[in-house]
């Protein structure tokens, strides 16, 4: 259900939580500590505010966001939002053999990086995200942080685009 921008700016934390605390893959967090920043003129206001709400946060609360994301492609249960975008990117019918190489690859990368691989999969081909999976893997812990919470603002400004009018 969308709801209008202006609407959004009355509703009290309890409420403001509810419509977006599931932006942020299992971190309500963020849209409680966004909603001190009201009023917001645009959903690009509103997104800004939920991303320095994360970039306050303490490291172990951050690197608990990026952990929170499930693997792509795997068969366990996830929020309705990874749902439909691991759908829209064909990663719910893959051949055997592409099930096993993304298995592959989101060991191999949780074991370097700390976390999942985090990529925003809306309008990629399963082709593509394995293309980008093998490539990130040769990143540093350092550099695949910072483009995790790159992923993680677009996923955000996706969710943000598809539940509010401006």
């Amino acid at each position: 259900m969308n709801i209008q921008l202006w609407q959004l700016n009355t509703l009290g934390r309890e409420l403001f939580v509810r419509q977006l605390g599931s932006v942020f893959e299992h971190s309500p967090w963020v849209a409680e500590n966004a909603w001190k920043r009201r009023p917001f003129h645009s959903v690009s206001w509103l997104l800004e505010s939920m991303m320095q709400a994360v970039k306050e946060a303490p490291e172990e609360r951050i690197l608990a966001l990026l952990r929170a994301h499930p693997d792509l492609a795997s068969r366990v249960s996830m929020t309705a939002d990874s749902s439909l975008e691991q759908q829209s990117a064909g990663l719910d019918m893959l051949t055997p053999y592409e099930f096993e190489r993304f298995a592959e690859l989101n060991a191999a990368y949780t074991e370097k990086h700390g976390f999942p691989f985090i990529i925003a999969v809306r309008g990629k081909t399963k082709a593509e995200i394995l293309d980008a999976m093998a490539e990130r893997l040769n990143h540093t812990r350092l550099q695949e942080r910072g483009q995790a919470l790159l992923e993680v603002q677009r996923i955000a400004e996706l969710r943000l685009r598809d539940r509010i009018e401006e």
